[in-house]
C-alpha cells in the first residue's frame, strides 16, 4: 500500500476523486476549463465596468480585481478598499459574474467576506499557517495560490492548513515561482501543475500573468497551462493597461483577451476539457 504523504487530507490517497467546487454554477475542476479575467486593481468606476462589460460579453463568468493590495512598496497603490469592493460588487450584479478577491489578513475577512465568492489567498500567506487555519473554518470556497519561494510539498501542505479547519472548497493555483533567472518575473511551473493534479484530488488553476509578468507571454503560458492540465486560468486584463496603477506590464488589452480564447478551447478540446464560453469568443467592440 502506498504511504500517505504528510498532506493527507489533499491527496489523492485519501481521495482518489477529483473534487468539484460548483460557485455561482460555475464547476470548477470538471470538465470545464475556468476561466477568471479582470484587473490587478480596482482603479475606478469607470474601469471595472468597462472590463466587466467586455468580459461578459466572452463569456467568462468571473471577475477578478484588487481592493485591498499587498505592495513591495508602502508608496505604491494599495487599492480602493471597501469602495473597490463596492465597485466589484456593482458591476457584479449588471452582468451577473462571480467575484474572485484577496484577503490579506483576518483584520479584513468580515469586511470582504460580503462581497466575494470566492477568497484569495496570495502568495505571501501561504506560508502564514495561523492564517489558514483560521480562513479554513470560512464556508467559502478559497483559491491558494503558491508562494513564490514554496516547494509542491509545502504548497499543498497549506492547503491541509486550510482543509483541517473544515473547508474543503480549496483551488490550487500555480503563479509561477522565484528561480535564479531574471528573465521573467517568475518562473511557471508547467510540470508543476501537472503534478498537483497527480498528487491532489484539488482543483488546479494557473496565472499566466503573475508568472510572467509580461503581457506578450501570456498567451504561450497559457497554452501550456491547459495541455498541462489545468482547470482554469485566471488572466489579468486593463482597459488602458499603460495608465495601469498596478501590473500594467503583465496587464492584456481587453481584444488580446478576445483574440487568444478560440486558441485555449482548441488545446482544451485536445486535452478532454470543454468550454462552455466558446461559442462566445469573437472580438467585442468596446
Amino acid at each position: 500500500m502506498t504511504d500517505i504523504p504528510k498532506y493527507k487530507l489533499v491527496s489523492r490517497q485519501w481521495k482518489n476523486k477529483k473534487t468539484i467546487i460548483d460557485v455561482k454554477g460555475c464547476k470548477i475542476g470538471g470538465d470545464d476549463l475556468f476561466l477568471i479575467a479582470g484587473p490587478c486593481a480596482v482603479e475606478s468606476e469607470e474601469q471595472i465596468e468597462t472590463i466587466a462589460s467586455y468580459t461578459s460579453k466572452l463569456g467568462i463568468k468571473f471577475i477578478r480585481g484588487g481592493a485591498f493590495k499587498p505592495r513591495t512598496s508602502p508608496y505604491s497603490f494599495q487599492g480602493l478598499k471597501e469602495t473597490g469592493l463596492s465597485l466589484l460588487k456593482q458591476v457584479s450584479n449588471t452582468y451577473d459574474l462571480g467575484i474572485i478577491t484577496e484577503v490579506m489578513d483576518l483584520s479584513l475577512l468580515d469586511t470582504v467576506y460580503p462581497y466575494t465568492d470566492i477568497i484569495q489567498i496570495g502568495s505571501r500567506n501561504m506560508k502564514n499557517y495561523h492564517f489558514l487555519k483560521e480562513i479554513g473554518k470560512t464556508d467559502k470556497p478559497i483559491m491558494l495560490k503558491r508562494g513564490m519561494d514554496a516547494t509542491m510539498e509545502e504548497w499543498l501542505l497549506a492547503a491541509e492548513y486550510i482543509l483541517l479547519g473544515g473547508n474543503e472548497n480549496v483551488i490550487l493555483c500555480e503563479r509561477g515561482i522565484r528561480t535564479f533567472d531574471t528573465s521573467n518575473r517568475n518562473t511557471l511551473d508547467i510540470a508543476g501543475i501537472a503534478l498537483a493534479k497527480q498528487l491532489s484530488h484539488l482543483p488546479v488553476i494557473s496565472d499566466p500573468s503573475q508568472a510572467t509578468g509580461n503581457r506578450d507571454l501570456i498567451k504561450p503560458a497559457s497554452l501550456a497551462s491547459i495541455a498541462a492540465g489545468a482547470d482554469g486560468l485566471m488572466i489579468e486584463v486593463h482597459n488602458d493597461p499603460k495608465k495601469a496603477l498596478s501590473d500594467g506590464p503583465q496587464s492584456l488589452y481587453l481584444e488580446q483577451l478576445g483574440d487568444m480564447m478560440p486558441d485555449f478551447a482548441k488545446v482544451a478540446k485536445a486535452v478532454g476539457k470543454t468550454c462552455s464560453w466558446s461559442h462566445k469568443h469573437e472580438i467585442v467592440n468596446v
